[in-house]
């Protein structure tokens, strides 16, 4: 099992961003900011989306689950961004396609098999439409990392 640390610090509610890339940069610079990730993990996160991208197809609010290579993270843990406007992320299925995105979690994983474990959890999360509308509609940063707890739990 491994050592997840969710933390307050790393919950932004309602931020203004007009691009998938804008807010790639700001989720990894608070990650870097705060030491969960190495410098190079900024920019690895660019790229892979570029190559990988991580917008999930559901119904909406649509959540993508941005990450990168685990050798550039430090300490376990997620990061999560509720977008005022949607932006366009690329449909993990169908790169032709995107997708208006709402939700933005980034995963910092440094165990080389963490990221299918919590890729798991997290489609909990996707499957759960109430659970969504609920965390876009959460009224504190509290609120939000509870909700985000429940739902990986």
């Amino acid at each position: 099992m491994m050592d997840l640390q969710l933390n307050e610090e790393l919950v932004f509610r309602n931020i203004k961003v007009d691009t998938d890339k804008e807010v790639l940069a700001y989720l990894a610079n608070k990650l870097y900011q705060k030491d969960y990730v190495k410098k190079d993990y900024i920019e690895a996160i660019q790229k892979r989306e570029f190559e990988y991208p991580t917008g999930l197809p559901s119904t909406p609010p649509i959540v993508a689950i941005p990450h990168a290579n685990y050798e550039l993270v430090s300490h376990t843990t997620l990061a999560i961004a509720t977008l005022e406007q949607a932006v366009d992320f690329h449909n993990m299925e169908n790169k032709n396609e995107t997708l208006p995105t709402k939700i933005v979690i980034m995963m910092a994983i440094s165990e080389p098999h963490g990221q299918v474990e919590m890729l798991q959890k997290i489609v909990g999360i996707i499957q759960n439409e109430t659970l969504r509308k609920r965390m876009i509609l959460a009224e504190s940063d509290f609120e939000l990392l509870t909700l985000l707890k429940q739902a990986i739990a």
